[in-house]
């Protein structure tokens, strides 16, 4: 798992430490001086490595959000009332009278409750709460005010440029972020992100039927033609498909694949690619249940709606009884293998020593993966092989140009590395290769 983790300099010595008792992931590092470096190096991190999940700030986010994956699980750090006391807390070790103090960033109702519990007046303190819209110059402004009012009081802020800026004019405070609520923050991310796997990796089944044959001659051999064509689509790779009825084909894979064949649940082109290829009309059905028989269940209440639209679609339907749908054709066709392979691939499949439903499923593995580096084991597991022949599949992806290594991944403290590898198939199947 890699996670992005976005921080100012000054806080970089004491929050690496944080993670720390993470294993299994790989942190990726976003270190800033002046908050306008955030937003070009997060872009130039996402170019580079692909993220799991990503924890930045209130500051960081409103400079990139824009540039971040839509789907991209993120925890965003917000400083609470214990940082702020523990703020107060150094100005009283200083010697600095409690008040009157000028905060910025922090809410008003935790500045109030820090206030408050530690017995100070209202009126010693002045608050500017964090708006994405106010600049750090404002917030300068802000606080100058405060001084000429307040000549003997002093600033806590949150804001590198706010620090620079007041810096020999006035003292100041810098909030120190908490190792362990970073560390905490990082640990409930890791936890999302695990659960949304896992939620991803349940149990989801889809029917396809063919529409629209009176004669069985023609159904047969429509049937069959469906069949093949889902068995040779790369992105099916990793389903079990087989026939279910006499217009019907069954594919049963785990919602994951089902969120990628649809563009999560917006268009569905394999029934366009059956109606362009096959000259069949086709209704899809899909079903998510606690089970697998809940999902097949579904899913024929699904297909059974699909049929009567009268038009090539799709629908999804769930246990609370959420019916999604019509899905039309729309977005690209899904590429596959049913007729021909195209001559980039089978001179890809030649140069490796490997058929090209192999590297068609290759291919596909690799966009399934989205940019994430995998174990021989996980290359195992994808195309349903035992270990040994994926640690063999590997070092021959090697030898090809078709994979390059990419470090290491230990599960746990006590158990072995493994190394971890990166399928280069796709942009190999987009070049002239020779």
């Amino acid at each position: 798992m890699v996670l992005g983790l976005v921080l100012h300099t000054s806080h970089q010595a004491r929050l690496a430490v944080a993670s720390g008792a993470l294993s299994g992931v790989q942190l990726e590092l976003v270190i800033y001086e002046q908050e306008r470096e955030i937003r070009p190096k997060v872009q130039a991190l996402l170019d580079r490595v692909h993220l799991d999940g990503i924890l930045l700030g209130r500051v960081p986010y409103d400079a990139c959000r824009d540039l971040l994956p839509p789907d991209l699980p993120l925890s965003i750090n917000r400083y609470g009332a214990l940082e702020l006391t523990l703020t107060l807390g150094r100005a009283l070790r200083m010697g600095w009278a409690p008040g009157p103090v000028s905060i910025d960033t922090f809410d008003r109702p935790i500045v109030d409750d820090v206030g408050k519990a530690l017995g100070m007046s209202p009126d010693q303190i002045t608050c500017l709460p964090y708006s994405a819209d106010t600049s750090y110059e404002e917030i300068v402004e802000f606080h100058r005010r405060f001084l000429a009012e307040h000549p003997d009081g002093y600033v806590i802020t949150v804001r590198s440029e706010v620090t620079r800026a007041l810096s020999g004019h006035a003292r100041m405070l810098n909030v120190i972020p908490l190792e362990s609520t970073v560390r905490s923050e990082l640990h409930e991310l890791v936890l999302r992100i695990q659960s949304q796997r896992a939620t991803e990796r349940s149990f989801a089944a889809g029917i396809f039927s063919v529409v629209g044959f009176e004669k069985d001659s023609n159904l047969d051999r429509a049937r069959v033609g469906l069949l093949n064509m889902l068995l040779n689509t790369p992105e099916f790779a990793d389903a079990w498909v087989d026939t279910r009825g006499s217009r019907g084909v069954a594919v049963l894979a785990h919602r994951a694949l089902f969120n990628e064949v649809t563009a999560n649940w917006s268009a569905l082109p394999v029934v366009g690619t059956a109606e362009e290829t096959l000259g069949i009309r086709v209704a899809a059905g899909f079903g998510f249940g606690s089970s697998a028989r809940t999902c097949v269940v579904l899913a024929e209440k699904a297909v059974a709606q699909a049929e009567q639209t009268g038009a090539p679609c799709g629908f999804l339907m769930d246990e609370d009884g959420l019916m999604v749908g019509p899905l039309r054709p729309g977005a690209t066709p899904l590429r596959f293998t049913y007729r021909e392979h195209g001559p980039d691939l089978e001179r890809v499949a030649r140069r490796a020593g490997l058929s090209a439903a192999t590297i068609s499923r290759l291919a596909a593995v690799e966009r399934n993966r989205a940019g994430r580096p995998l174990s021989p084991g996980d290359l195992a597991d994808a195309l349903h092989i035992t270990d040994p022949s994926g640690r063999r599949l590997i070092r021959k992806l090697i030898a090809s140009g078709l994979a390059v290594p990419r470090g290491s991944a230990q599960a746990n403290r006590k158990g072995r590395p493994t190394n971890l590898y990166q399928l280069t198939v796709a942009a190999a199947i987009g070049e002239d290769v020779e």
